[in-house]
């Protein structure tokens, strides 16, 4: 089976409208005609301005979090149905950063404010399933601390945050709309990237616990992405992996050369 290549650039909590525009702007001429699929997760506040702005573009819009309610008593969150309407089409769930597995802990945070803003394998699969019973694409993340992977647990860790991603997932839903990303926490935003023959091997790892779960089709055709420093510099030789199917990539989706280079590379 021949999976469409995803290229993925999380904003994180950058960009004004302005910021968000120009940013745009100065991407969209640099893409490659390539087959991959290209997509941008501005933060909520310029999804409908920057939908606009990817109309008539081959590049789609995601978001960076939503609320597995459809409505409610639910203050500050956001649903699957109000991401569409913004011209969502993807979105991503149980980021590190969402998980509250920081690789360097806010020094103007302690432990226990960190923790309140935790997501965690049970509210990952309810935020994937809420996604693609809405009509969204999940991207779903897993991966290990520095500390887990010293300790020799990175692999069980990994498997369990992968098989509760897709726990929940409808039963009609194709796993060709769903992406797993493995992200090692210890290695997003430090300039760290995992070596590529263990990043295969990982990414090899999740496809076979999705083809375990949801059977052979299924590991066949869900598309495994690595993030994690991911650069024009090292996309290539990721990318060239036979179980990594694109990218999730973070400060570097923030430079429009650098990720049209990343999409290139796909």
């Amino acid at each position: 089976m021949t999976r469409r290549p995803l290229i993925a650039g999380n904003w994180k909590l950058n960009g004004t409208l302005g910021q968000a525009a120009e940013l745009v702007e100065h991407l969209l001429p640099l893409l490659p005609q390539s087959s991959a699929e290209v997509v941008i997760c501005p933060p909520f506040t310029a999804l409908p301005a920057v939908s606009a702005m990817l109309a008539g573009t081959t590049v789609a819009l995601g978001a960076q979090d939503l609320f597995w309610k459809p409505s409610g008593a639910y203050t500050g969150q956001i649903s699957a149905a109000m991401l569409k309407e913004a011209g969502c089409r993807t979105v991503i769930v149980g980021h590190s950063e969402r998980r509250g597995r920081f690789g360097t802990p806010d020094p103007d945070m302690d432990a226990a404010v960190l923790a309140s803003f935790a997501d965690n394998d049970a509210t990952v699969a309810l935020k994937a399933a809420a996604a693609a019973a809405g009509g969204l694409a999940p991207i779903c993340c897993v991966g290990e601390t520095l500390a887990e992977r010293q300790a020799g647990h990175a692999d069980a860790i990994i498997c369990k945050q992968a098989r509760a991603a897709i726990g929940r997932i409808p039963g009609d839903c194709s796993f060709s709309e769903i992406a797993l990303a493995y992200e090692p926490v210890w290695a997003i935003g430090t300039g760290e990237v995992c070596d590529a023959a263990e990043a295969e091997r990982i990414c090899a790892m999740i496809r076979g616990v999705v083809a375990e779960a949801a059977g052979s089709r299924a590991g066949e055709a869900v598309r495994v992405l690595y993030g994690g420093s991911v650069k024009p510099g090292n996309a290539v030789e990721l990318l060239a992996q036979p179980n990594i199917d694109g990218a999730l990539v973070g400060g570097a989706s923030l430079n429009a050369a650098d990720f049209a280079a990343i999409a290139a590379a796909a």
